[in-house]
């Protein structure tokens, strides 16, 4: 069955009865209850707080915290649950971005590293030797299994040293109106490979500068080599011992796109309808790090002009919906009148057959009042016969009643 319930409501009650009370009555257990409280950012009683309450030692009740854009504002089960809109994004003065947290209060991962690792646990490898995690709301990194780590550890730095200046990494929560940029991890492309197998996530991850997002994506670049296909698995030649490399029957293919080791940061317009795009690109491993400096302050100074776009894209969409609802109203007005001519043609075309076949039944009941007339000159035996024979006439031509018919006639207003 399908429940929603907003987190005030969820607030109030595990603040007047405890939680194994509250989750009986919405029959799940403890634990899944406590996620829910979690993923709502509601605060929980602390423990000791019903025994402290039943002493007559009054604690503290905390105020519910703000939801923030994308956040659960309701829990939903089996449904999806509303979450806060995010707003329409307004560009901030370069003067606003300064360093905003200090070292000393820096986590050490990302919330969105934090629990990664463990999605990339035992999962298959596509055809072009990228990891394919089953989970799909992660964050959008696509790497290879040797390049794991690093991959996480760069994230990891980029989000916090974004965090560091006030800005915030999150990964974009549903219903919301962000697209994802398509990704090429090819350095360089073959007109004979037309597709690849990348994984891609659900969510793009975003980064909010102010309210300006901007979508993220870090992946690792693939380089064309020579392979060899052992068991199933490309082996670049270069990794063969010498006797595999000279036996040629083990090649299935010359060339094969592989992951080089080294990363690629795209980010780019998550707003529909809007085109920005930009890449840093690594020419030798350990590159990218070095350029975090740079990266923020291009990511920076662009917020302003993405949310220019934006907006435009938000205007002219608003004056084309304006346009269709227009169109729509045209339409209909037109299909009004269309319809109000053909119901007068109609009406006019019935009612005419109506007053023919009007005139045609008083000549039919003119005919069988004459008949009848005549029969009273004849003798009874005769009279009789004929009777009978107009009654047999009468029933083949059916009802001749014109009234009937008209009683049924509809008006083009009625129509």
């Amino acid at each position: 069955y399908k429940m929603t319930v907003s987190r005030e409501k969820i607030f109030e009650e595990i603040w007047a009865e405890p939680i194994t009370t509250v989750s009986k009555r919405y029959d799940v257990s403890d634990s899944f209850f406590v996620r829910v409280c979690k993923r709502l950012n509601v605060p929980r009683p602390p423990k000791g707080y019903w025994s402290k309450l039943s002493a007559g030692i009054p604690t503290p009740k905390p105020l519910l915290p703000d939801a923030k854009p994308g956040d659960d504002i309701e829990w939903a089960r089996n449904g999806y649950a509303k979450v806060m809109q995010y707003p329409l994004p307004e560009p901030l003065e370069s003067t606003t971005f300064k360093r905003t947290r200090s070292a000393k209060n820096r986590p050490s991962k990302h919330k969105l590293i934090v629990d990664a690792p463990e999605h990339y646990k035992d999962i298959n490898e596509t055809t072009s030797g990228y990891l394919k995690p089953r989970k799909k709301l992660l964050l959008d990194l696509i790497v290879s299994e040797k390049s794991l780590s690093r991959g996480l550890e760069i994230a990891n730095e980029l989000f916090l040293a974004l965090e560091d200046r006030g800005h915030h990494v999150v990964i974009a929560a549903h219903a919301q109106s962000f697209h994802r940029n398509p990704v090429e991890v090819r350095e360089k492309l073959d007109r004979h490979h037309l597709y690849s197998d990348v994984w891609s996530p659900y969510q793009p991850t975003l980064l909010f500068i102010g309210t300006v997002a901007i979508g993220l994506t870090l992946f690792e670049i693939s380089e064309e080599i020579e392979v060899r296909n052992v068991n199933g698995k490309y082996i670049p030649v270069d990794q063969l011992p010498a006797t595999t490399q000279k036996n040629g029957s083990y090649s299935w293919t010359p060339k094969q796109d592989v992951p080089s080791g080294r990363f690629c940061l795209q980010a780019y317009s998550p707003y529909y309808n809007t085109k920005w795009q930009q890449q840093w690109r690594e020419s030798k491993v350990g590159n990218l790090e070095r350029q975090f400096k740079t990266i923020i302050s291009t990511l920076e100074q662009q917020s302003s002009q993405i949310a220019g776009r934006a907006k435009e894209a938000a205007r002219q969409a608003e004056i084309q919906q304006q346009m269709r609802e227009l169109e729509w109203q045209r339409w209909e007005i037109e299909e009004a009148e269309r319809k109000r001519v053909k119901n007068i043609k109609e009406s006019k075309t019935d009612l005419l057959t109506i007053i023919e076949a009007w005139a045609e039944a008083k000549r039919i009941e003119s005919f069988f009042e004459d008949a009848e007339k005549r029969t009273s000159a004849l003798g009874q035996e005769e009279n009789s016969a004929i009777l009978n024979r107009l009654a047999e006439a009468r029933e083949l031509l059916g009802g001749i009643d014109a009234l009937e018919r008209f009683k049924s006639w509809k008006t083009p207003l009625e129509r």
